[in-house]
């Protein structure tokens, strides 16, 4: 199930991660096991992460990062061009302590 957020929370993330870079690149074969376990991976050490979606379709883009965001459990923040930065809580170690709902 994904994060659930609410309109505070976006804000404060949107400004955390407007200084990110995009640390993944979806491409031409889609969201591969390999890719989602990067995201995974990134989404569990940096809890907000920026990923560039290369699909020229706007639909097919849309479609990509939904389902990106369904196989990460992650909940997405902001969605600009062919950019998402998506965010997900570390089991671990927080890095990122939100504003209270």
């Amino acid at each position: 199930m994904p994060t659930q957020l609410t309109n505070a929370q976006i804000r404060f993330l949107r400004g955390q991660a407007h200084g990110l870079k995009a640390i993944l690149q979806v491409g031409a074969k889609g969201i591969t096991d390999a890719l989602a376990a990067e995201v995974d991976g990134a989404l569990e050490h940096h809890e907000l992460i920026k990923v560039k979606v290369a699909a020229e379709d706007r639909d097919q883009r849309d479609a990509l990062i939904d389902a990106l965001v369904g196989r990460s459990r992650a909940a997405l923040v902001q969605r600009i061009g062919h950019t998402a930065v998506l965010y997900r809580q570390s089991s671990e170690k927080r890095h990122i302590v939100l504003p209270r709902a």
